[in-house]
């Protein structure tokens, strides 16, 4: 753990794209003070920093918490994220520069590297990452702040895809390392087409796994309710 505003700055960050704090979680002002060193003015301004990038809901006299995750919120995230990302996209292939397409050739690679360890926590971020510089290649003060709050909870709705129970999660998250390569390549080609229909693809492929988190297999029962037997009846 790393002190001081920066510190208190990347592990919130951290914490709540990778569920270790719940949607909706208060944060405790005082603890954080101590526990990175700080007095309450600096924790306050993280606060307000993520706030406005979409981490953190600060309310009136009772404290900031992490950003909740509710119908709505989820309902509006369906909607407009495959639209959001597409356009990013396009944008991307018209204004990146070539210092951006290295680095995400090398966050890719530790996305890469992370997948093929299981590093479920790496593999989180360093996805957030990679479509951040994404959005960042686009250059448009508009759409980055909403790549930016749709990614958080991107994130937290699809941290299970990280952790892959079965052969079938194992193929998704590998069909999701080639996308990325396929993103690289039409990128640096300049295949506005391509990168959009990546998107597509991509964007079909998390939303699968997303609504496997949201709304899972129902649990089977331990046991079935006897019902009572004629000789049951009677002996009682």
């Amino acid at each position: 753990m790393k002190s001081g505003k920066n510190g208190l700055y990347d592990d919130l960050k951290r914490q709540i794209l990778t569920m270790e704090l719940d949607p909706d979680e208060d944060l405790d002002e005082v603890s954080l003070s101590e526990k990175y060193g700080l007095s309450r003015t600096p924790v306050r301004e993280i606060f307000r920093r993520l706030e406005g990038e979409g981490y953190v809901d600060i309310r009136a006299n009772r404290g900031a918490r992490v950003i909740p995750m509710n119908h709505s919120t989820l309902r509006h995230f369906f909607l407009v994220a495959p639209m959001i990302y597409a356009a990013i996209g396009r944008l991307a292939v018209q204004n990146f520069k070539p210092k951006q397409l290295s680095e995400l050739k090398d966050t890719q690679e530790r996305f890469r590297s992370a997948s093929v360890s299981g590093d479920a926590l790496s593999m989180v971020l360093e996805n957030n990452r990679f479509h951040e510089v994404i959005g960042e290649m686009s250059g448009n003060a508009y759409l980055q702040p909403s790549l930016g709050r749709l990614l958080i909870d991107h994130a937290r709705i699809g941290h299970t895809f990280f952790r892959p129970r079965n052969e079938d999660m194992h193929r998704r998250l590998q069909t999701a390392v080639e996308h990325h390569d396929g993103f690289i390549a039409a990128i640096g080609a300049h295949d506005e087409d391509t990168v959009v229909d990546l998107v597509f693809e991509h964007w079909e492929l998390s939303r699968e796994n997303m609504e496997m988190f949201i709304a899972p297999q129902g649990l089977k029962a331990d046991a079935l309710v006897e019902t009572p037997t004629p000789s049951m009846e009677k002996s009682s």
